[in-house]
């Protein structure tokens, strides 16, 4: 069980969290939920011993091991199965030992214990699980340094899964995956066997997952059983009764302070209208509900253009002549297309996008444009384009040269960012600030067709959904690569597969592919155990050396 006793925690002098307490169950899978900003990773840090409280405790089983995904990706030369498999520190210190220790005995218990671990399974079920977040067999054995950091974060992900802690914490643990991975992550968190506590914002992964839910808002703990679909509606009901008896207690407090003013200075009635003062002294405040203002998001009306706006025909693109990525696409985009791209990270969907947006050039086929077609293009590598020290005005006043102050506040405010958040440094933005600022710099051209590579990553809940609501909204078309299938869901009415250099209209909707890859992750854990009852030292061969080595020692 993990406890937390009366715990408060600042942070730059900023109260987080304020005299919160809450018992988590020993094996529970909770998700932690609550705004940008609020505090989750830092709590997060402070059950790791990383971030101290300023009163209270956080109290654990005794012996227990907490476990998180490192936060440096690994490096070297080691392979991400060498990686992986060193996260279980039992099992290389036995193998350690067994390479260096001939004592007969000795080496007969380091079998027995690595028999009662499923050491000799550990290198199938590596596999499996890096298999799942993307790897194939190829690339589970190539040296960590020739992956980009995204694969590497999933290498330090992979190790926090196969440690297998009594209580696992994990922050956004979806955002360098893919969809394909996310949901494998999904099946295999919701088969976890110990404690979990998750940091996620991708409701379908809270739903899918979680037993409870845990609630940080306005500084407070709040545990709700079930998962997250139960604690929207039970908090739907706890605010609407809150707001309830907080009108009533109005309405008695006026009622009450009415007497009062009557009869205060009727020497009948002064007595009644004392105790009456009283009685309001006394009367504890209800809070009014009064919810914080999400994000809002408001993509400008682009003048319409004849369909289609773009068409492919036999197109094949690459990064060099000899290494194609894509070919024979044959594709049409019109003005009202919702598409989102299937498809496991490697297999093309962002040089698609590219390809679209004009970054990239087509090695052969032929791509037809509107004549004044505008492309906004949201893409990862835009953030690190921000400049921390200016403001976020500075930054978009510098993407629309000339434009009149107004104007540019007035575009910062159709995406959240308005008086105080538009004369903040960047630096010191939140991550889903930041993915506010390059949307409306993709977007200052009035495009007709947005293009948007995983929008969601440093998004909260309520701002995903604003977001839906705005693409559901916006009159161009859409491209979109997202991990969140709760959003791919409500924006996209078509959907594109990208595998084996190949793009193809998808027959069947995200559910569909959903149960696809699950049924293939379904597949991979029967062969794991299947490995697992095929131990490589039986017992009975356990007792056979150790009768040989009694036999030895006797003959000496």
């Amino acid at each position: 069980m993990l406890g937390l006793n009366e715990i408060s925690i600042r942070i730059g002098g900023r109260l987080l969290i304020d005299n919160a307490s809450v018992q988590l169950p020993e094996r529970g899978r909770i998700g932690l939920v609550g705004r940008n900003g609020t505090g989750k990773s830092t709590l997060l840090k402070a059950i790791l011993g990383e971030v101290p409280v300023d009163m209270g405790a956080i109290r654990q089983r005794t012996a227990a091991r907490i476990g998180t995904v490192a936060q440096d990706a690994p490096s070297g030369k080691t392979t991400p199965l060498e990686h992986v498999l060193s996260a279980n520190r039992e099992r290389t210190s036995l193998l350690a030992e067994l390479e260096e220790t001939d004592e007969g005995l000795r080496v007969a218990a380091i079998h027995e214990r690595l028999n009662d671990i499923g050491a000799h399974a550990a290198p199938a079920r590596v596999a499996r699980i890096l298999a799942g977040l993307g790897f194939d067999e190829a690339a589970q054995n190539q040296p960590l340094d020739s992956f980009s950091g995204g694969w590497r974060m999933r290498v330090a992900l992979a190790a926090g899964l196969f440690s297998e802690p009594d209580f696992l914490l994990l922050d956004e643990p979806t955002n360098h995956l893919d969809l394909e991975a996310a949901l494998w992550l999904e099946g295999f968190l919701a088969r976890y066997p110990n404690g979990l506590l998750l940091v996620s914002h991708d409701r379908d992964l809270l739903d899918k997952v979680c037993d409870g839910i845990l609630h940080l808002d306005a500084a407070q703990l709040t545990y709700y059983a079930g998962n997250f679909q139960r604690f929207e509606r039970t908090r739907r009901v706890k605010l609407a009764q809150q707001q309830t008896a907080y009108e009533r207690q109005q309405a008695e407090r006026k009622h009450i302070q009415s007497f009062i003013d009557r009869f205060r200075y009727k020497a009948s009635k002064a007595r009644q209208a004392q105790s009456r003062v009283k009685m309001l002294e006394r009367m504890e405040p209800i809070a009014d509900v009064t919810e914080e203002r999400t994000a809002r998001f408001e993509f400008p009306v682009p003048d319409h253009l004849a369909p289609p706006i773009l068409v492919l025909e036999n197109t094949a693109v690459g990064y060099t002549e000899e290494t194609l990525v894509l070919k024979a696409l044959d594709l049409r985009i019109d003005m009202d297309d919702r598409i989102a791209l299937l498809g496991a990270n490697g297999n093309g969907k962002t040089t698609l996008l590219r390809l679209l947006a004009g970054e990239l050039s087509h090695a052969s086929g032929e791509i037809k444009r509107s004549a004044k077609l505008e492309v906004g293009y949201f893409a990862q590598d835009q953030f690190d384009l921000l400049q921390p020290d200016r403001t976020a005005f500075q930054h978009l006043a510098a993407a629309i040269p000339g434009a009149a102050d107004a104007k540019v506040r007035a575009h910062l405010g159709r995406f959240g960012l308005e008086q105080a958040k538009a004369d903040t440094r960047i630096g010191d933005l939140s991550g889903g600030e930041k993915a506010r600022l390059v949307l409306a710099t993709i977007t200052t051209g009035t495009p007709h067709m947005l293009l948007l590579d995983e929008p969601t990553n440093h998004l909260d809940i309520d701002a995903r959904e604003a977001l839906v609501q705005a693409l559901n909204s916006f009159e161009g078309a859409v491209v979109l690569v997202s991990h969140d299938p709760h959003l791919v869901s409500l924006v996209a009415d078509q959907l594109w597969l990208v595998r084996d250099g190949r793009c193809r209209s998808y027959d069947g909707d995200v559910a569909d592919y959903r149960r696809s890859i699950l049924d293939a992750g379904r597949e991979a854990r029967r062969e794991e155990k299947r490995a697992e009852m095929r131990p490589t030292v039986s017992k009975r061969e356990n007792r056979r050396r150790r009768a040989e080595d009694r036999a030895a020692k006797a003959t000496l």
